[in-house]
């Protein structure tokens, strides 16, 4: 019996109680083609403005088990601060927060969806561990190498660092199948036609396997080379690939190579171009194949005045993406930055969803992907994919607190709530679908087809109530959430009628979740920061209870 591993830290089991906040779309802000220029325009995807964690909170009500790829570039917890990101956090609050989002994204990930992680060495292996955990071991796929520099970093103290790794792993391995890379000049040439076969160009590969004759006798046979009139058999510790029938076959189609001369002690099998399959990744992406942080800093000079320090090309990007999705699949990236990863979605006809907190959502992102949906950036992979413009997105951001605190301390229905706001966030924390029906104005928020939602500010009176549960009817279930209600309890009203369930705001909701918390970000500034060590006494210690005020770095007591 194997033990299971897991990795721990300082305050692992210490998780955020998350709001799970609606989004608000600001029409100004989001930006569509005015015409439709091919049937793969996306005009749903979505760029969100606010904190990545509550981001991913609120994607779950209508997200949950439909992303197809996720893709992650954070912070890398270096020890040195990025221009857009404070990068140095304590290695245990980094591994904290970072699980915090990999359990959401695990729940937003398709059966067959995959999510791929750009990390350096300084955490990956941490990192690995945990989403072992997480996703489970059986689901990892593959450690991918990007080389990502071009020439050598001879300032460095050690080593050059030329390298980050991409971690990918799956919901479910038995269900995930990936779309392997088309076929370039490169892959093409080394087939040739030395022999002038009608049939074209070929390859050739061994003809041997790697058991020997032991484990397969029936593979160990004699070949005979019609040049020479020699019988050849394979090496003692080898056999042949094939079985004898096979080799008859192979002989008959004239696919054994004997070599330029026809002399060779062990024949090759042709590959023919025109059979030839697509090409299956490998684990180390060259920069020749799929761009380097330098030609990805080319590509941000063109765009922006202040480039991002360490940014990902756009044909990494169109690697991942295409391995991982096909056309109208949701692509989503909870660390923005720049907008790489929408702006080639995009151009690949995948529907996509952006989070990000910084300010650079305006002046970088936007801007962005203004010019890709206008069809004026050609740089990337545009001329790769023939890029014309079209398509859009809606600009979300994060609401308010649904409750906050008055002037007296007491938690109350945040005033910037209206009524269909409220309905929206109510339908959240309870697990309800919002969709308000035309008809039926108690219809607010579904379950199911026959349970739903109603919320409203009024004071309900026995009569209002009597009327509800009768146009509710007996087949049918209402959660009705109210300010109050008058002349009966809640539990009275439950047995008078069966088909309601009476719930008071904001005391129904009171300890659901942490209100009023709106950043939960990778940035060292938002973090509680640890009592700085008491000096040594030179008085004899007492028996004196320690401060109850001082805490530790978690906020337990110490």
């Amino acid at each position: 019996m194997t033990q299971k591993l897991e990795l721990t830290w300082i305050g692992k089991d210490k998780r955020p109680r998350l709001e799970p906040r609606i989004l608000l779309e600001d029409p100004t802000k989001s930006y569509h083609a005015a015409a439709r220029v091919s049937e793969a325009d996306q005009f749903d995807n979505r760029l969100i403005f606010g904190d990545n964690l509550l981001a991913l909170r609120a994607l779950e009500s209508e997200f949950t088990g439909k992303i197809k790829c996720v893709f992650i570039d954070p912070p890398y917890n270096t020890g040195s601060a990025f221009t857009h990101y404070d990068d140095g956090l304590e290695h245990s609050i980094w591994l904290g927060l970072m699980r915090d989002r990999l359990e959401i994204i695990r729940r937003l990930l398709s059966d067959d969806g995959s999510l791929w992680i750009t990390i350096d060495d300084n955490e990956c292996h941490y990192l690995k561990v945990m989403c072992d955990e997480i996703f489970g071991r059986q689901n990892f796929i593959s450690s991918l190498t990007w080389m990502k520099r071009v020439s050598p970093a001879n300032d460095a103290k050690y080593f050059s660092s030329d390298h980050d790794y991409i971690l990918v792993y799956v919901k479910t391995k038995e269900l995930w199948g990936l779309n392997r890379l088309e076929r370039t000049e490169q892959h093409n040439s080394s087939y040739k036609n030395p022999d002038n076969d009608l049939r074209g160009a070929w390859n050739s590969v061994t003809y041997t396997g790697n058991k020997n004759r032991t484990e397969r006798p029936n593979l160990y046979y004699a070949i005979k080379n019609p040049n020479t009139g020699e019988n050849i058999y394979p090496p003692d510790t080898l056999t042949w690939r094939y079985g004898y029938e096979t080799h008859i076959k192979n002989e008959k189609e004239n696919l054994l190579y004997w070599g330029k001369d026809g002399r060779s002690k062990t024949p090759r099998l042709k590959k023919f171009l025109d059979d030839a399959d697509a090409v299956v990744p490998r684990s180390i992406w060259p920069y020749s194949e799929v761009g380097s942080t330098q030609s990805a800093m080319t590509e941000q000079k063109v765009m922006f005045q202040s480039p991002f320090a360490t940014p990902k090309p756009e044909q990494l990007l169109e690697r991942i993406i295409h391995i991982a999705t096909n056309e109208g699949d949701w692509v989503l990236d909870s660390f923005a930055g720049s907008g790489t990863t929408g702006a080639v979605a995009h151009k690949m006809g995948r529907k996509w969803i952006m989070v990000e907190l910084g300010e650079h959502c305006h002046t970088h992102i936007i801007p962005r992907l203004q010019k890709v949906i206008d069809g004026t950036d050609q740089g990337g992979i545009s001329q790769t994919v023939d890029w014309q413009g079209g398509g859009g997105f809606r600009y979300y951001k994060l609401a308010p607190s649904l409750l906050e605190r008055d002037r007296w301390g007491n938690l109350t229905i945040n005033l910037a709530y209206n009524a269909a706001m409220l309905s929206e966030a109510l339908c959240k924390q309870h697990g309800y679908t919002y969709a308000p029906s035309e008809t039926l104005f108690w219809q607010q928020g579904y379950a199911n087809e026959r349970s739903f939602l109603y919320a409203t500010t009024q004071n309900l009176s026995l009569e209002q109530l009597q009327i509800l549960a009768e146009e509710v009817g007996e087949q049918r279930s209402l959660l009705i959430i109210a300010a109050a209600w008058r002349g009966i309890s809640g539990e009275e009203a439950s047995r008078r009628w069966p088909n309601l369930t009476l719930k008071k705001i904001p005391n129904s909701i009171l300890n659901l979740c942490e209100w009023g918390k709106d950043d939960y970000s990778l940035n060292v500034a938002n973090l509680p920061m640890a009592q700085p060590e008491p000096k040594p006494s030179t008085t004899k210690p007492t028996t004196k209870a320690a401060n109850p005020q001082q805490t530790s770095l978690f906020g337990g007591d110490v």
